[in-house]
């Protein structure tokens, strides 16, 4: 049983390694991220059984992912953070604006009904998204393929855009060190202490967070130096990005071409008025717009965080962003979800 158990994990590993090998071969931006996140959806498509991780081994990639993101925090990037308190109001305000705009053109266009609509339309974290939705009258399914376009997109076309941008960030030609292997697995249990802790306080991405949280306290304060093993991290993003594509298991071509013009639709608005927002933030603060624009995109927390880390963009700041936008629409969707319940 255990066998058969791990099977479709496997095999939905295996053909995200193999993704990332091709990208890594043609010098596709973001490989180990990209790669995978393509070539298991594809998989997915064309029938192939592919399957997410089990919960506590999904954690423990969440635990890396964090890790590695909390390790770019300096004493600098801590001194820049005066001028955050006005991209976070930004970054609210574009919040509000895609979920007071998106889900009205959702109901007129794509004749949804109000609660799948602005479930569809939330930037959030999907897998809170798609909870809440099991306790409210949406289509369930509609809502899932939306919002799994939309971190697809979001996840093969961010690093693209960046490099197209000409304004990637040159990485330092020396490679830092890596963390010793006894602090390494001292900061993993601790990650993992603490992202159970977060847990039974509902705090989405609760494992990520935490490894963020235990990774900042220890390079800040000096306790622990060097990076992530490389090998480490890249298998970590290359699991981040089997999870984003095994969304599409199971989903059919007639289902995909009913909600796929929906998502492009919800995606493109999206980013349209995060970029607006940006923008504006870009001119207030002078802040880097590149960095800017990725902590807005209304893309899952893991998946932009992670990006930032591959992009070698300041994975602080954006991962900060993120967080607020999540702890927002922590408040703001269940008060929808029980309206809607009332109705």
């Amino acid at each position: 049983m255990q066998t058969v158990g791990w099977r479709a994990p496997l095999i939905t590993y295996a053909i995200a390694v193999l993704g990332a090998g091709l990208m890594l071969v043609l010098s596709f931006p973001a490989p180990f991220l990209t790669g995978p996140a393509l070539a298991v959806t594809l998989a997915g498509l064309a029938g192939v059984k592919t399957e997410a991780f089990p919960t506590r081994l999904r954690d423990a990639v969440f635990v890396i992912l964090g890790l590695t993101i909390g390790q770019g925090v300096t004493p600098d990037v801590l001194g820049a953070m005066q001028a955050w308190p006005i991209t976070l109001a930004a970054l609210a305000g574009s919040l509000f604006a895609i979920i007071l705009l998106t889900p009205s053109i959702l109901v007129k266009f794509w004749s949804m009904d109000a609660s799948t609509a602005f479930l569809s339309s939330a930037p959030g974290h999907l897998s809170y998204v798609l909870g809440l939705s099991e306790g409210a009258k949406a289509d369930l399914k509609t809502v899932s393929i939306v919002q799994s376009i939309r971190v697809l997109a979001l996840t093969l076309l961010v690093p693209v855009a960046v490099t197209l941008s000409g304004q990637l960030p040159e990485i330092a030609p020396e490679v830092p060190d890596e963390t010793a292997v006894l602090p390494l697995l001292a900061m993993i249990v601790c990650a993992g202490l603490a992202g159970y802790l977060l847990q039974r306080f509902r705090l989405p991405a609760a494992y990520l967070i935490g490894g963020m949280l235990i990774s900042v306290v220890a390079h800040v304060t000096g306790l622990v130096s060097g990076v992530m093993n490389y090998w480490l991290a890249a298998a970590a993003f290359v699991a981040l990005g089997a999870l984003i594509g095994s969304r599409f298991s199971g989903v059919s071509w007639a289902q995909l071409r009913r909600a796929f013009s929906a998502g492009i639709f919800v995606t493109v608005f999206g980013v349209v008025l995060a970029g607006a927002f940006a923008v504006v933030a870009h001119w207030l603060t002078g802040m880097d717009l590149i960095a800017v624009l990725i902590a807005f995109a209304p893309g899952g927390l893991e998946t932009m965080a992670a990006m930032s880390v591959v992009l070698g963009i300041d994975p602080t700041f954006v991962a900060s962003h993120h967080v607020a936008r999540l702890l927002m629409l922590t408040v703001i969707v269940p008060i929808f979800v029980l309206r809607g319940r009332r109705d």
